[in-house]
């Protein structure tokens, strides 16, 4: 008999809504990720204080670790600290190089990870995936799903706004991703995951075709969802290739050319996306999704970050180095320097300075 399902690996909880922080033991007590509430929870030395004086009460069994920052370093430390306690999870409250230490961290030990973002800068947050600086720059890590998700968007609504926008930015690169995957399959044969693509597609165009804004509960909690979402269908796929394109491999050239200068990963990878659409053809899509980004007020041409136009085509070029053997719009067309100017020129004039 043919297997008629899959078992697909998403988080056991996925709570987002205001108020959420405020019910997180006994979320975790209900779903028997922690009845005793025995937790190692990873914060880090800032923001981390306030929200540790406001949940120690109602987390007594927990035990709380600072974490310096986002490196391997960092996380190895945490790691260690852990395994000496007798946990039942680890929580990462914080931003996501907290989240991304607290996920390596955990599965180092063999613990369930539970990840409690306090804003909604990138879609790290669910992924399969632990981003940390190393001696070398920055690797990606394979770690388990987060076993549970909570989103409370009355701390979401309190950070930077520029966190929100750069969330904003790597959702709507879905749309972008998803095409060039397709690309992929069409032109190379390469296989693509339909249930993926679908979950990363839709995600995307939640936020992409949203009325509402920053300041709007809805649209923060559609936001929140496409960036879960995101996550999962990476797991789903088994790689990063649904949330990931042409659009994510201009942000790492933008990273490593001009690592001191370069601006959040969500604003890089909304204004690749936009130049992806419109180097594929579809150029209504771009001129449309520049209009989305620029109404949340994300940048769409590259001096809205700090880059001149020829450093932007430096980019362009150099991103499908960033990552070899994926295949995408930049691979496809090989442009080079010139032919890049004369694409970019025409992007400008369609989507207006």
């Amino acid at each position: 008999m043919p297997v008629l399902t899959r078992l697909i690996p998403s988080p056991l909880v996925v709570d987002i809504r205001p108020g959420a922080l405020d019910d997180l033991g006994c979320v975790l007590a209900d779903e028997r990720i922690s009845q005793s509430g025995r937790l190692a929870v990873a914060v880090s030395g800032g923001s981390g204080t306030g929200l540790r004086e406001r949940l120690s009460p109602s987390l007594p069994g927990a035990t709380w670790y600072e974490v310096g920052g986002g490196t391997l370093d960092d996380a190895v430390r945490l790691a260690g600290a852990i395994k000496a306690g007798h946990y039942d999870a680890v929580v990462g409250l914080g931003g996501g190089k907290i989240i991304d230490c607290a996920k390596f961290a955990a599965a180092r030990v063999g613990l369930p990870l539970v990840a409690v973002p306090t804003n909604l800068a990138h879609d790290g947050l669910c992924s399969p995936v632990a981003t940390l600086d190393n001696d070398a720059g920055r690797g990606s890590y394979g770690v388990p799903n987060p076993i549970a998700v909570v989103i409370d968007l009355d701390i979401i609504r309190d950070a930077p706004v520029r966190y929100v926008r750069a969330g904003i930015g790597d959702a709507v690169s879905n749309v972008s991703a998803v095409a060039d995957w397709e690309l992929a399959c069409r032109v190379k044969g390469e296989r693509i995951d339909g249930l993926a693509a679908a979950m990363a597609r839709q995600a995307g165009e939640s936020v992409l075709r949203h009325p509402g804004g920053i300041g709007d509960n809805d649209f923060l909690q559609v936001l929140a969802e496409a960036l879960v979402l995101s996550g999962i269908a990476m797991s789903v796929s088994g790689d990063s290739r649904p949330s990931s394109g042409a659009c994510h491999e201009i942000n790492h050239a933008f990273d490593l050319l001009f690592p001191k200068r370069a601006a959040a990963h969500g604003e890089q990878c909304g204004l690749g996306a936009a130049f992806a659409m419109y180097l594929r053809g579809a150029h209504e899509e771009s001129v449309y999704m520049a209009e989305v980004l620029r109404r949340h007020g994300l940048p769409v041409l590259p001096q809205e970050i700090g880059f001149t136009t020829e450093e932007f085509v430096r980019a362009v070029e150099f991103a499908p180095e960033t990552r070899p053997g994926r295949y995408t719009i930049l691979e496809h067309l090989d442009l080079k320097t010139e032919q890049i100017k004369d694409v970019y020129a025409d992007y400008v004039k369609a989507i207006g300075s």
